[in-house]
């Protein structure tokens, strides 16, 4: 459900290093996959969704080592972007930029959005966020 500003909230991106393991974890919450796992070579990772009586949960590791996931696991970081879905992609970066997020990753297809666009900000309090097209 987009609320006012267009966004819609999807899941927490989850870095790992194992999904079996990963998912075993969740399992104790109630957390079972969504659907297939994907892989995104453009993005460089792997990914798997789980749904239970939380957000969805997006694991993620990377396709070799080290990657694109490695700084955060070697720091210790697991949970680490939250992804919205946007009605206008386009429209929501510019509006985020010109609140003061820092574009990391401009829009680029993703694998796991049937090649819908995605984008990654940097919001000024350091929290990564994601936005996927809905179109």
């Amino acid at each position: 459900m987009l609320d006012s500003s267009g966004l819609a909230f999807h899941h927490i991106g989850v870095a790992c290093r194992n999904f079996e393991l990963e998912e075993q974890k969740f399992a104790m919450l109630g957390y079972r996959p969504e659907g297939p796992d994907f892989h995104d070579p453009l993005q460089g990772i792997h990914g798997r969704f789980l749904i239970g009586a939380g957000p969805r949960l997006e694991l993620l590791r990377n396709d070799a080592e080290p990657g694109v996931l490695t700084p955060r696991l070697t720091k210790g970081v697991r949970f680490y972007h939250l992804a919205y879905e946007a009605k206008l992609l386009e429209a929501e970066l510019a509006r985020l930029e010109a609140a003061g997020a820092k574009c990391v990753v401009r829009p680029i297809p993703a694998t796991a959005f049937g090649g819908r666009n995605i984008c990654f900000l940097m919001l000024p309090n350091l929290t990564l966020v994601e936005l996927i097209a809905t179109t």
